[in-house]
Formats: C-alpha cells, structure tokens, sequence
C-alpha cells in the first residue's frame, strides 16, 4: 500500500486554506485536466464531516466516478476524506494544516491500494503512485495560488 505525503507552505491563514482544501467548487477548479465535476451527493460548497460527494473526472482516458466521504474532521487542522466506492480498492486522503510564522504547513497524506491483487501491485509501483502524486501536487499548487491571492475567493458552505 503506498503513501503519498507531499508538504507545502502556503502564505495564507490557516482556517482559509482549511476551506480552501474542503472546498468542493476550488477542487472543481484545481483537478485540472481531469475534468472533474460533482455529479451526486454535495456538489457545492464547503465538505463537512460525514458528507459524501461523487464525482466523475477522466482519469487514464477513462471517464470514470468515485465517491467520498468526510471520515475525519477537526477543523481547521485537519480533515480525511475516504473513498466509498471507485476504482481504487481502497484510499484514504489526509489533509493536515499546521499554523506558521508567515502562513499555513499543509501536509497531504494519500494512502491507497489499487484493486486486482498482483496486477494492481504492479500497477502501483509502475503507474499509479506517480500519476497521483502529480496530480496532488497540480491540485496543492492551484489552491495555493488562490490562498495566496489578496483578492482570491472566499470559500462559501
């Protein structure tokens, strides 16, 4: 089972990137060549704890769906968000905020396990773990820019 952690430093106050990551219309906007829109559950504004989205993005070529529910929340330092049913066999996804002198250390942990036994295993190791951690990065980076922005938007529940 990988884990992905990717740390960054946002310029920002920490309960803005808190809404910012839970933000269901900044992920729309973040998730970048996926396509990725909320097409059940809640499908705008903020995520809170025991909340379920479904969404549906092009991923490998493939339009595919994925739900999520919010299985953690301790705001605004930390919440988890896990997959209830996709195409992985299983993930949880960390986001931890931490304040800083200057801003917030967000620290995104994604742990995950692709489905079909030894191929998945494979697939994993040769395909998966850098394709997602590239795609935590894009998204890290996008809601960084808009935290940083003076005149960004302010999150709505």
């Amino acid at each position: 089972m990988p884990t992905i952690t990717i740390e960054t430093f946002v310029r920002a106050p920490v309960r803005r990137v808190f809404d910012l990551h839970r933000s269901i219309d900044v992920h729309v906007q973040s998730a970048g060549t996926t396509h990725e829109v909320a097409v059940a559950g809640k499908t705008s504004g903020l995520m809170e704890l025991g909340e379920t989205v479904t969404w549906e993005a092009t991923h490998f070529g493939i339009r595919q769906r994925l739900t999520t529910t919010i299985t953690r929340f301790d705001p605004p330092h930390h919440f988890r968000d896990s997959m209830v049913r996709g195409a992985f066999r299983r993930f949880d996804h960390d986001h931890w905020f931490e304040p800083h002198e200057g801003g917030t250390q967000v620290r995104d942990e994604f742990d995950f396990e692709a489905p079909l036994g030894p191929l998945g295993w494979l697939a994993e190791r040769l395909v998966l773990t850098r394709y997602m951690q590239r795609f935590l990065v894009v998204r890290g980076e996008a809601i960084q820019k808009l935290a940083e922005a003076v005149d960004g938007p302010v999150p709505q529940g």
